[in-house]
């Protein structure tokens, strides 16, 4: 008998590349023992979400999740919500693609798939912002409003260009942020350009937090602290190549960046920051104050089955 495979996919991400591969990875998956049921994401009406989970529970093998990060983000926190416990399966065919690149599943749909097929399940840490579960990264301030506001038609089109040149457009017009942040693992109050705080490692396929793992229990805050705005660009730059391991092995001090590990935070903001806007893995998120938590191995997921900790 078939295992049957619930398959979610958003026919708007990337290039809708997964809607011309749709028979093959059906034919794939039925070689390999397994019946394919296909939900077509399309975030219209009232009762979609209810649609999505009808019928899901212990007799389904996984659920494979065809979409960027945003479609990820959505599923997991539907499904965390609904209690639903099942692994689940990434095909990252958006325009980042941060969290499928960070556990190592290949670009190429149908090498994703037999990846997937030869996988390990495992579970993973998410994180947790005032009730928002986010699989990747929370981040406020510059560039950070770029993801959701761009739009579909334009990431299809140029790829992270779009948010390269959506970045540009944020500069002239921005300004710090004031935060203030008390955690397990930290402190800092003073003015921001931008505050990362991540599950995975990367940020528009950038990787910034070196050495976060997907299941210790920790999550990673990034500062860049703007008091020198120039100066704070380079040194992120100099942060992005380099890794804050190297950094420490030669005893290089970049003072314009905080980076520390903590298992909660709060942040609030001051000075015309209280009510600051964040994303969410490229989705709108919660508005200041926050209240964020690493929530530990709360979800299960099939990863290569080669050592997915980068």
């Amino acid at each position: 008998m078939l295992k049957k495979v619930k398959f979610i996919y958003n026919p708007l991400a990337g290039e809708a590349m997964v809607t011309a591969c749709l028979d093959q990875i059906v034919a794939l998956y039925q070689k390999n023992g397994y019946s394919l049921i296909p939900y077509r994401l399309t975030f219209e009406g009232e009762s979609y979400r209810q649609d999505i989970v009808e019928g899901l529970d212990d007799s389904f093998h996984h659920i494979l999740i065809a979409g960027g990060d945003g479609t990820l983000n959505f599923m997991v926190n539907l499904l965390q919500n609904s209690g639903i416990d099942i692994p689940i399966a990434i095909l990252p065919v958006g325009t980042a693609n941060d969290f499928g690149r960070f556990v190592g599943m290949p670009n190429d749909v149908m090498k994703g798939c037999r990846t997937i097929l030869r996988g390990k399940t495992t579970a993973i840490d998410l994180g947790l912002a005032n009730g928002r579960y986010f699989t990747n990264l929370l981040a406020c301030g510059l560039f950070t409003e770029v993801s959701y506001k761009t739009p579909t038609l334009v990431k299809n089109t140029f790829g992270r260009m779009a948010y390269f040149f959506g970045g540009l457009s944020e500069l002239p017009k921005f300004r710090r942020l004031h935060i203030d942040i008390t955690s397990d693992g930290g402190n800092y109050r003073g003015s921001c350009l931008m505050l990362l705080v991540f599950n995975g490692q990367t940020a528009g396929q950038l990787r910034i937090a070196h050495t976060a793992e997907l299941d210790d229990g920790l999550l990673d805050v990034v500062i860049l602290k703007g008091e020198k705005t120039i100066v704070a660009l380079t040194q992120a730059l100099t942060h992005i190549r380099v890794g804050r391991s190297l950094l420490a092995r030669y005893n290089i001090s970049l003072d314009e960046i905080v980076h520390f590990k903590c298992s909660r935070l709060s942040v609030a903001g001051y000075k015309g920051s209280e009510e600051q806007p964040t994303d969410v893995d490229g989705q709108e998120g919660p508005l200041f104050p926050l209240e964020i938590e690493c929530a530990p191995h709360r979800q299960r997921i099939i990863l290569p089955a080669a050592d997915f900790k980068k």
